[in-house]
């Protein structure tokens, strides 16, 4: 059985994510913060939309990554190493990578992380972001990164790579 998230899948999911993706991403770049309303509606799309869209087993596979990557994330914020929010979207977005993309999602995940990172510091430290939007939070919060970029990106970079590139 191939666990790999089909396009047929990945293009039911995107139009409904999408906003939520990036949802996430401004709100960690301008307040720090990634809303829980935003991880909820992650949820709730995958609820809705994943019975219908999934085979049963994939379906339900996918509530139990969520869970294992809820309690990983929860122990990794307890002791400081990822921020609440971020361990809270990407539990949330877990559910939607489907088993046999796990290898090529973490890359992905890899991939976006460190691309968000370096884009978002050359970025603060520009004139032109303190111009545009000077009231954000994350141009004056030296020591940390808004990771929800790189996840709101992550998601919907991997549903769109499934839904039209079949990778």
């Amino acid at each position: 059985m191939d666990l790999a998230l089909s396009a047929s899948a990945a293009k039911v999911f995107l139009p409904f994510v999408l906003p939520i993706c990036v949802w996430v991403m401004f709100s960690d770049l301008k307040y720090m913060k990634i809303r829980n309303t935003a991880v909820l509606a992650l949820v709730a799309i995958y609820a809705v939309i994943g019975f219908f869209a999934l085979p049963l087993d994939v379906y339900f596979s996918g509530w139990m990554q969520g869970l294992v990557m809820l309690v990983v994330g929860f122990v990794a914020a307890s002791i400081g190493l990822v921020g609440a929010g971020d361990a809270k979207v990407f539990a949330a977005i877990s559910p939607f990578v489907a088993r046999a993309d796990i290898p090529k999602f973490t890359i992905l995940l890899a991939t976006c992380l460190l691309v968000g990172f370096v884009a978002h510091r050359l970025v603060r430290a520009s004139p032109l972001a303190k111009k545009l939007a000077p009231e954000w939070e994350s141009w004056h919060r030296k020591k940390e990164f808004p990771a929800g970029i790189s996840l709101g990106f992550l998601l919907a970079l991997y549903l769109v790579l499934a839904a039209f590139f079949n990778v």
